[in-house]
């Protein structure tokens, strides 16, 4: 794998190619080093224009394609991920800094998704609720597409992303303008190239970087009919303003600030490997569903800090092309500033003590954009490191006495996105489970982004569902058809 091949990205409306565009261009610094990489053109509402009218103009005929074979194209499309899953674990690295093995996870886990969603295209269906006998009528509901649907993602996990939206969007026989961060511009670029290659016609997919012009544009333009988003709750609210001024639909996943509750009676060496690999070991803690705070039975809490100090100490920090290397840069400075000014608040304002990391990274990584993996126990639960986004390297560990200060301090906050669990008493888990605020709660290591399993928040961290039949769900419309 070299990574010294320069990277390139286009504005790519269906198989038109555009080297410039209208929103300018974008400067993109590796994310290790700081150099200069590429300039990455950028849609303004001109692309944006152009792509919802490529994809109007293919709507129809898009919706009209027989079933099984737009699960074909979605298998194909699968396939080519899987044979190019070392270019996207390369091009994660080059993007925003992900670590190898992490960028390989993501591509892993995107063609199980386009597999799975492959697997609904023939299988949409509706209800009959009455006929001639019980009511005087025949009464039956269909599925259908939007249409044209706008899908703007955020620049952690661009590729997953993909996977978790346009794969239901397209099963469902949807045409989909992406709006990517242009941050990470490169796996969504390579992701569309693929598209093409795997048979999704011309004008159905359109792939446009771009400033927040782009997607204001995306998002209120008449002829797009629904925007599904992956982003902060700030863009969200704007976005939904937007939306509201042509009563549109939205998806939202928004983050979160997500507890894992740790009691005694559970395999606790298991669980702190866990917590740590969940947090500070994928992509530097820049992670939506992220259990970022653990929250500890006081019986234990002691022992479990110098476990997760000593499993933490373990984690190598580095360049994320180099093997091994578990824990990368955070995406740019202003992400290395805002973690910092956060952990400097910890300290001025004594609201949680650093007992590990907190500084950014020194020797070979000094003046680049590492954090140090840190840990931070006696947590005040009001405290802003308890209640916002961290979006970096950072592990915050609480004290509980019992289930029902667990739960106060779990649901705490304005998000709702994922919860978890540890424990071996079933009963607890399952009682637990219906009082936790979040969208999923997930127990003794099981995973939250499954393909088959509904994904999504409430609260701050948003609504909607991706995953399952609800995620495809989210992207169709239901009619009824009534005959006397």
């Amino acid at each position: 794998m070299n990574q010294l091949t320069t990277p390139s990205a286009m504005l790519r409306i269906g198989y038109e190619e555009l080297a410039e565009g209208s929103g300018g261009a974008f400067a993109h610094l590796h994310p290790v080093t700081g150099e200069h990489q590429a300039y990455i053109p950028l849609a303004g509402k001109a692309e944006i224009d152009r792509a919802v009218a490529r994809a109007k103009a293919v709507a129809e005929e898009w919706r009209c394609w027989r079933p099984e074979a737009r699960r074909e194209v979605l298998i194909r499309l699968a396939g080519l991920i899987d044979a190019n899953i070392e270019e996207f674990a390369r091009l994660a690295a080059l993007d925003g800094g992900t670590p190898l093995v992490g960028g390989r996870r993501m591509a892993e886990l995107s063609a199980q998704w386009h597999r799975y969603y492959a697997g609904w295209c023939d299988k949409l269906d509706g209800q009959m609720f009455s006929t001639f006998r019980t009511r005087g009528e025949f009464s039956y509901s269909a599925p259908e597409p939007y249409g044209v649907v706008g899908i703007i993602i955020t620049w952690n996990g661009p590729l997953i992303s993909l996977g978790m939206k346009v794969a239901p969007a397209l099963a469902a026989g949807n045409c989909v303008v992406v709006k990517p961060a242009e941050m990470t511009p490169f796996a969504p670029d390579f992701y569309a190239r693929l598209a093409r290659e795997a048979g999704v016609p011309d004008g159905v997919f359109s792939v446009l970087p771009g400033a927040p012009a782009a997607g204001e544009a995306l998002v209120s333009h008449p002829e797009v009919e629904m925007i599904s988003f992956t982003g902060g709750p700030i863009a969200a609210r704007k976005i939904l303003a937007a939306c509201a001024e042509q009563m549109k639909p939205a998806v939202l996943e928004l983050g979160g600030k997500s507890a894992s509750l740790l009691f005694p009676d559970t395999d606790i060496d298991a669980a702190c490997q866990r917590a740590v690999a969940w947090t500070i070991g994928i992509m530097a803690g820049q992670g939506c569903a992220l259990p970022t705070r653990l929250i500890v039975h006081e019986e234990i809490h002691d022992a479990v800090v110098e476990k997760l100090i000593a499993i933490t100490k373990a984690y190598k920090v580095g360049d994320p092309f180099e093997e091994g290397v578990a824990v990368g840069p955070l995406i740019n400075a202003a992400a290395c500033e805002r973690v910092m000014g956060m952990l400097d608040r910890v300290r001025s304002e004594k609201s949680g003590k650093i007992v590990l990391g907190g500084s950014r990274s020194g020797g070979a990584l000094a003046g680049r954009n590492y954090i140090e993996p840190t840990i931070i126990t006696d947590v005040v639960a009001d405290s802003e490191i308890a209640q916002i986004e961290i979006f970096g390297p950072v592990l915050i560990v609480q004290k509980f006495k019992d289930e029902d200060e667990a739960i106060a301090l779990a649901n705490a906050t304005k998000y709702g996105l994922a919860a978890y669990i540890q424990t071996d008493n079933v009963k607890r888990a399952h009682s637990l489970a219906e009082r936790l605020k979040a969208g999923g709660v997930y127990i003794n290591g099981a995973m939250q982004i499954h393909p088959h399993t509904p994904f999504g928040g409430l609260g701050v961290s948003g609504y909607g569902k991706e995953g399952g039949r609800a995620g495809i769900d989210e992207f169709l419309r239901y009619k009824t058809v009534s005959i006397a």
